[in-house]
């Protein structure tokens, strides 16, 4: 009489002692994106190494040139099961320089990007994001035999958003048919934010509110700058306008935070002439999505008016909107007791309102799921819960900025919590009413 061998069930334990296996490439990874960044649309070289590692696993499927650069892992588990997690990473950079005072720190340059050249760096993270899930790819291939059920690993250029006259994103991905075979049943993800190193935050309702980008073009008549007189000034006009939308935010209910900004002008011309025309770039944030169609209507009026007062026209466009990440009660019911296996009890908080946006909202409102932050600074939570400085730390860098920073020991916690939530949601514990 033989017995056969029975391989053992897929549990955590295990699944953590791979992710400990895989730790130190999952740093290697993050080190060489970080030194190498890429804009948006021209994630080129990252895509490759991506590529390069999914097949490397042996994974059953692996797409590319998704929405520009965009890649697709596709792992069947070998137990029964139908249940499909998408996992997503974004992958692409920020026209941003890179102060955050590391021996990897990026000098790239990008000469030909439109509008730069512009210094490139990973100031929102991103390389992060991509680093831990390549190392959850590398964990749950290494177990696949005894998933119950699909990952799709999501890859996603242009996060940040394309050059205005090209396509990309989650959207455009969703669009080339990225997650329909097999369709998720759940989408996951997380973004690394100024929170204390591997804390978990979470937030019931928007974890990011809703965003357009704007285009204003405000046009007089060209005019030697001597005589304006004879000419049509359009400057004054802009002014008025950046003036005006400073008080847009009278006019929403204070209880609904919401903001408009211009982040770039353009004027063509030199000391001496009063040009033509001149655009405003800027992006408007929304707390509460169903606001988005109020303001754009007052700022539309706003610009128009403001420009016929001073004898110019006004046009506003309004460009790439990107739905507010929301994350439904039930879903972070279900999850709450898998980030606590993760990373504690005391290291799960919830997090502050915030007008940030990221485009996961097309994946996670498709498919459902949710998206959370994971803490990767020299933070501590103080006695009302607020995240302060480390004593002796590297302080507090927000997203976006020039001196934003990850901690490289935190990544390994990036990795379980992909890899925890996989398990969770294909062995049926981690579902909406469970």
């Amino acid at each position: 009489m033989t017995t056969e061998a029975r391989m053992p069930d897929l549990g955590p334990d295990e699944l953590d002692r791979r992710v400990t296996e895989v730790a130190g490439q999952v740093i290697a990874w993050r080190q060489h994106l970080h030194r190498h960044p890429e804009l948006p649309n021209r994630e080129s070289a990252t895509a490759k190494l991506i590529e390069d590692h999914l097949r490397s696993l042996g994974l059953d499927e692996v797409r590319t040139g998704l929405a520009g650069h965009g890649v697709v892992g596709v792992l069947r588990g070998g137990a029964p099961g139908d249940r499909v997690v998408a996992l997503r990473a974004d992958i692409d950079a920020l026209p941003v320089e890179d102060l955050c005072g590391v021996p990897f720190a990026s000098r790239t340059v990008d000469q030909d990007y439109p509008g730069g050249p512009f210094p490139v760096s990973h100031a929102c993270g991103h390389d992060a994001h991509t680093a831990m899930l390549l190392g959850a790819a590398t964990v749950l291939a290494g177990v696949r035999d005894r998933l119950p059920g699909t990952v799709l690993f999501v890859f996603q250029p242009a996060e940040e958003g394309p050059p205005v006259d090209e396509q990309g994103g989650a959207l455009q991905m969703l669009k080339e048919g990225a997650c329909d075979d097999p369709v998720p049943t759940m989408a996951f993800g997380m973004h690394v934010a100024p929170f204390p190193k591997g804390a978990v935050g979470y937030r019931v309702g928007n974890q990011f509110g809703a965003s357009c980008l704007i285009k204003i073009v405000i046009t007089g008549r060209q005019v030697h700058g001597s005589t304006p007189w004879q000419g049509i000034d359009p400057m004054p006009a802009v002014g008025a306008v950046l003036t005006g939308i400073g008080q847009l935010y009278r006019q929403i209910t204070a209880f609904d935070p919401i903001t408009v900004t211009i982040g770039h002008i353009e004027d063509v011309g030199r000391f001496n002439i009063i040009g033509q025309t001149v655009t405003l770039w800027g992006t408007v944030r929304c707390s509460v999505e169903a606001d988005m169609t109020q303001v754009q209507k007052r700022l539309s009026t706003l610009v128009e008016h403001t420009a016929q007062a001073y004898r110019c026209t006004g046009t506003t466009e309004y460009l790439q909107d990107v739905p507010a990440v929301h994350n439904h009660r039930e879903w972070v019911a279900a999850a709450l007791p898998t980030f606590r296996r993760v990373v504690g009890e005391h290291n799960v908080a919830r997090t502050p309102p915030t007008l940030g946006y990221d485009d996961v909202s097309e994946f996670v409102n498709e498919y459902g799921g949710l998206y959370v932050l994971l803490g990767v600074q020299d933070l501590e939570f103080d006695s009302e819960g607020v995240p302060t400085p480390t004593e002796g730390g590297r302080g507090m860098a927000f997203n976006h900025n020039p001196h934003f920073y990850v901690d490289d020991d935190t990544l390994a916690t990036g990795v379980r919590l992909h890899a925890h939530v996989v398990l969770d949601h294909l062995n049926g514990s981690l579902l909406p009413g469970t």
